[in-house]
């Protein structure tokens, strides 16, 4: 079963702000476009703490199964310490709004 590390809203200009949270730090975030994107291994987002510091990127994808359009989340930062916190924007559970997105921590083994 995921675990929500956060919620973020979908807001106008195709990016994201919300709360990023886990158990040693809870941050505001914002997931913006990177409007300067010139290669496929750049993401498609870049991810800033409310104090615009850069923690991450993202990537969309599409599901292999379903088909469905989602955004592939990387996070790093020394607050995690060495590792990577990776994770997806997905519908958040109980939400009727398409606008409102869980931030579903997907571990790597």
């Amino acid at each position: 079963m995921a675990q929500a590390l956060g919620y973020v809203t979908k807001n106008e200009t195709g990016g994201y702000e919300g709360t990023l949270a886990t158990m040693s730090l809870k941050k505001r975030i914002r997931i913006l476009p990177n409007a300067r994107k010139e290669t496929d291994a750049q993401p498609d987002f870049r991810v800033y703490t409310e104090d615009r510091v850069e923690i991450g990127g993202g990537w969309n994808r599409v599901g292999k199964n379903s088909g469905n359009p989602y955004v592939s989340l990387t996070f790093s930062a020394p607050e995690f310490g060495p590792a990577k916190i990776y994770a997806n924007l997905g519908r958040a559970a109980g939400q009727d709004d398409p606008a409102i997105m869980a931030i579903l921590w997907n571990p790597r083994s």
